[in-house]
């Protein structure tokens, strides 16, 4: 390996370390709590070393987003792939998001609620970002019905999770009545 290749490691290393990091303290204390000078003595680096990866904790986020979305495509794709009926995917699917907002509400605050300097909807989109609507329009794509834009249904069904997912967190909705709400969801938009 030359000298290099292993710097090359050695920053990769750094990277996933910062971002794991942030993402754990994030995930224990909240987002507030993640902060340069609290990272760089949780991992036992100086700042410039952490600013020599990230501008700051904006792209911290935007790293953490990126993770994050690649596991809730994971996640879905895991889920939908176990059942044979559109029904059972599209329950499936829903219940995939639901837990993983619930799992990872770090990680899905830096997803959809943090600014993580990352481009939503557009040409330039990363494509972790991508994968995961795609992985949801795999499957509701299937149910959308006629003359609906599969995208646009998948947006619709998208925000209707999204919202779910944030007013349970916050306490609005009674978490006793999250499977009838979401069994309502899947019948009501999915043409199954």
């Amino acid at each position: 390996m030359s000298v290099q290749e292993r710097k090359q490691r050695e920053r990769a290393e750094r990277e996933r370390l910062i971002v794991a990091t942030a993402r754990e303290l994030a995930e224990q204390q909240g987002w507030d709590a993640v902060t340069t000078r609290r990272l760089a003595e949780r991992i036992e680096y100086s700042q410039p070393v952490l600013y020599s990866h990230f501008r700051g904790k904006r792209e911290i986020i935007g790293a953490v987003a990126l993770q994050g979305a690649a596991e809730l495509a994971t996640a879905v794709r895991a889920a939908t792939s176990a059942e044979d009926r559109p029904r059972a995917r599209v329950v499936a699917l829903a219940r995939a998001y639901l837990d993983f907002a619930v799992r990872n509400p770090a990680v899905y605050d830096a997803l959809f609620q943090l600014d993580g300097g990352l481009a939503y909807a557009q040409e330039d989109t990363p494509e972790p970002l991508k994968d995961a609507f795609a992985a949801l329009l795999e499957t509701l794509g299937e149910v959308t019905g006629d003359g609906v834009p599969p995208g646009l249904f998948t947006e619709v069904f998208w925000a209707a999770l999204h919202g779910l997912a944030t007013l349970t967190r916050a306490g609005r909705l009674l978490p006793e009545d999250a499977e009838p709400r979401m069994e309502l969801l899947v019948d009501r938009l999915a043409v199954v």
